[in-house]
């Protein structure tokens, strides 16, 4: 294909451990189509199915669609290859170039954090705000940041790495912390993910969350102190995110965000902790729900599209 053909709508890719999702926007960021497919085994098993879809989407479609891909990773702009995915089968390969060449067109690839967070910014909870903190609260912990419709990569494309950064203002009880797998103590990731949430509640082999909100709501007095204290260490983390840049909203997304106590909870709490004589930060449930990821990929193809 041609650099200079024209695009007539948007497709986004969510690259997951488990599914692979794909969708079509049209240029005013309506769905014409939407797929998921369980995520082969293998690196290139993963760069023919992704290129598969994109061209299922465009026999079925007609015309052609600018392709943006959400991996759990990062391309490093040192050596070109991604980095610091959790689907490890990513990591050390040029998934970016081998993706572009299987398709024949330039693509764009992008944090799913931040793909995310361009999503909601786009036109879901953050929608004309000047800054956008995205946060996913799920399996891990993750965060991105748009600012007037552009995702912030940094220097070293890891901004928004909010979940390795370490617990803020940790009480003795909670010192010197649990190991995280990037190798530190009392990571973010260790004490507000889904499966920290579980530890804390039920043990050290518990690892699903799901329950305990409706066990609170019950009368579970382990499950009430258990989302209570992660509220606290959640409103900690946020308050450092306000404290650094300030911004206009913060959405949340990943399975916690269905947690509803959070959004009352929350803007209580971080006055208590960010440096301001008033905090007004609004913290938004997700639009967009789990199409956020591939919503947000599409979108790494701003208007107008070339």
């Amino acid at each position: 294909m041609s650099a200079s053909t024209p695009y007539e709508y948007r497709i986004g890719i969510d690259l997951g451990g488990t599914k692979i999702e794909a969708a079509a926007l049209a240029p005013d960021g309506s769905l014409r189509l939407r797929r998921r497919i369980p995520t082969p085994h293998g690196y290139d098993a993963a760069i023919a199915a992704i290129a598969d879809l994109v061209r299922g989407f465009e026999t079925q479609l007609g015309g052609h669609g600018s392709v943006g891909v959400g991996i759990p990773g990062v391309i490093s702009p040192a050596t070109g290859l991604v980095k610091n995915a959790n689907s490890i089968a990513l990591n050390g390969h040029p998934f970016d170039r081998d993706l572009a060449q299987a398709l024949g067109r330039v693509v764009r690839v992008e944090n799913d954090a931040n793909c995310f967070a361009l999503s909601e910014a786009a036109d879901g909870a953050g929608a004309g705000q000047h800054c956008v903190f995205g946060v996913i609260l799920g399996t891990g912990c993750g965060g991105g940041t748009v600012i007037d419709g552009q995702v912030l990569q940094g220097r070293h494309h890891i901004a928004g790495e909010w979940g390795h950064t370490p617990l803020p203002w940790p009480l003795a009880d909670e010192l010197p912390g649990i190991l995280c797998w990037c190798g530190h103590r009392n990571c973010l990731e260790t004490r507000i993910s889904g499966p920290a949430l579980a530890r804390d509640c039920d043990g050290p082999e518990a690892r699903d969350a799901t329950s305990i909100p409706a066990r609170a709501a019950a009368g579970d007095v382990a499950a009430r102190a258990a989302l209570a204290r992660h509220a606290d260490r959640l409103a900690r983390g946020l308050a450092v995110v306000i404290n650094l840049i300030d911004p206009d909203v913060i959405v949340l997304g990943g399975g916690l965000s269905n947690m509803d106590h959070l959004y009352v909870e929350l803007p209580g709490l971080l006055p208590k902790y960010a440096f301001s004589d008033f905090i007004h930060t609004p913290v938004m449930r997700n639009v967009h729900g789990d199409s956020s990821g591939v919503r947000g990929a599409a979108w790494l193809w701003p208007a107008p599209l070339a």
